[in-house]
């Protein structure tokens, strides 16, 4: 870098300096008014001070052209560079093309390979030959018939011999599963049970529930019950396993109290709206609607759309005593429906503010929410974080959304809450239904309810 002190009388000059004789890319670093030193600097013209500076480029210096050494040609080299090497391709070429002609004559020449077909060695007579001078021999109709009855018998004879794979149903993912002959190891029951157990699996239901339905069905199997007709006992076992609560219930006397809880997002304001509109449209039943979520102002204005449309009464609850109080208050209904604030099944803290509300009133009934789409281990924790609330039922929702449905069988059976509802889109009331254990059964074994 350059740097260089122009000295001038006044500013504009010191920068005309700068700029004829470092030019317009100059910085600069300083500018000062200074006097001169001494006694007469007392008495002399202030002058002005201006440093500079200048980012020197690096000076280009010219390339001279240098040949480069010849590099020695090896004679390969020097026969390919030749004009003999257009020659030697062309002859190659040629002789590859008298080659292929070749090898395609001879192929020609060759005659078609024999089919050989075994025939019975009792059917085999030795050759004789013909007498010199002998007629020529001939065939009747009748002994060509013979000939072609005995290599068909041969033919028939050699297929006979292949095995063929036993094919079962497709099961979940569209995979068919294929097994060795069953007749070879005669114990038909036991890959009858296999196969069903490995459809099962391939649902994730667990292996306690795989165990205690085909118990169901094994004394079938060891009649020899054929495979379809195992998987139709294996769908009517469900119900000797799975517990279902059917719909609810309306009283004679006083209203059915309905209270949902559960993780966020899981859909149980959506489902307290279907349930209203199944209750209070379809079947006449005087309804009310009440919420304790004030957290979210969503699903208030979502409950009061649906509200509404469907003439039914929605109260806010945000305390214990509000709550008890709206209770009262509609006490001549058939039915309340109550939707609650989504809770995380590890704060503690929240759940316990939640059974001070659910236990306000002792006609409560508290249903679960889970979302079909949890994996097993999560659910495990769920139900058991829930486990604190006064928890009577189990509904479940998003099984439209659900690949496997094993999780539902695993809840049920692990911790014995029966099911009520399975819910299957946002259409409202459509899309819930009572849940059954047919209905679960054909959900896990992907058959169509007839």
């Amino acid at each position: 870098m350059l740097v260089k002190t122009f000295q001038a009388a006044d500013m504009s000059e010191a920068l005309k300096m700068v700029k004829a004789e470092m030019g317009l890319d100059a910085m600069i670093l300083s500018s000062k008014q200074e006097r001169r030193k001494g006694i007469l600097g007392l008495f002399s013209k202030p002058y002005y001070e201006v440093t500079a500076a200048l980012e020197q480029k690096p000076v280009q210096r010219p390339v001279y052209y240098q040949e480069k050494p010849e590099r020695e040609l090896s004679t390969k080299e020097e026969f390919q560079n030749s004009m003999l090497a257009p020659l030697a391709r062309e002859l190659r070429e040629l002789k590859e093309r008298v080659e292929a002609l070749a090898k395609k004559e001879t192929e020609k020449k060759e005659p078609a390979p024999v089919a050989v077909v075994e025939m019975p060695e009792s059917e085999v007579k030795p050759f004789q030959p013909q007498r010199e001078g002998a007629a020529p021999r001939t065939f009747a109709r009748e002994d060509m018939e013979e000939i072609k009855k005995l290599l068909l018998n041969a033919v028939a004879a050699k297929e006979e011999k292949a095995s063929k794979p036993v094919s079962f149903p497709v099961v979940a993912g569209g995979e068919m599963l294929e097994v060795k002959n069953l007749a070879d190891d005669g114990d038909l029951s036991e890959e009858a049970l296999e196969l069903l157990a490995t459809e099962l699996r391939s649902e994730e239901v667990g292996a306690d529930s795989i165990q205690a339905l085909l118990e169901l069905i094994r004394p079938a199997a060891e009649l020899g019950e054929e495979l379809e007709a195992l998987r139709e006992r294996l769908i009517d076992a469900f119900a000797g396993i799975i517990k279902c609560s059917g719909p609810l219930r309306l009283k004679k006397a006083g209203p059915r109290i309905m209270a949902t809880v559960g993780p966020t997002g899981v859909g149980k304001t959506t489902t307290i709206a279907k349930l209203a509109a199944m209750y209070a449209l379809n079947k006449g039943a005087r309804v009310a609607m009440i919420t304790t979520d004030n957290f979210r102002v969503g699903a208030i204005e979502q409950l009061k759309t649906y509200s509404k449309i469907m003439d039914v009464p929605l109260e806010v609850a945000a305390t214990v005593k509000e709550l008890e109080t709206v209770l009262a208050k509609h006490a001549d209904k058939d039915l309340i429906l109550i939707d609650t604030a989504g809770r995380s099944p590890k704060d503690r803290e929240k759940l316990e503010e939640l059974k001070v509300y659910l236990e306000s009133h002792p006609a409560i009934e508290t249903y679960l929410c889970i979302s079909a789409t949890t994996r097993d281990r999560e659910m495990n924790e769920i139900v058991a974080n829930y486990s604190v609330l006064p928890i009577s039922r189990l509904l479940f929702t998003k099984l439209d959304e659900s690949e496997s449905f094993g999780c539902i069988v695993n809840a049920q059976v692990r911790n014995k809450y029966p099911l009520s509802y399975f819910t299957t889109g946002q259409k409202v009331p459509e899309d819930i239904e009572v849940a059954t254990a047919r209905k679960l059964a054909n959900l896990v074994l992907r058959e169509t309810e007839q």
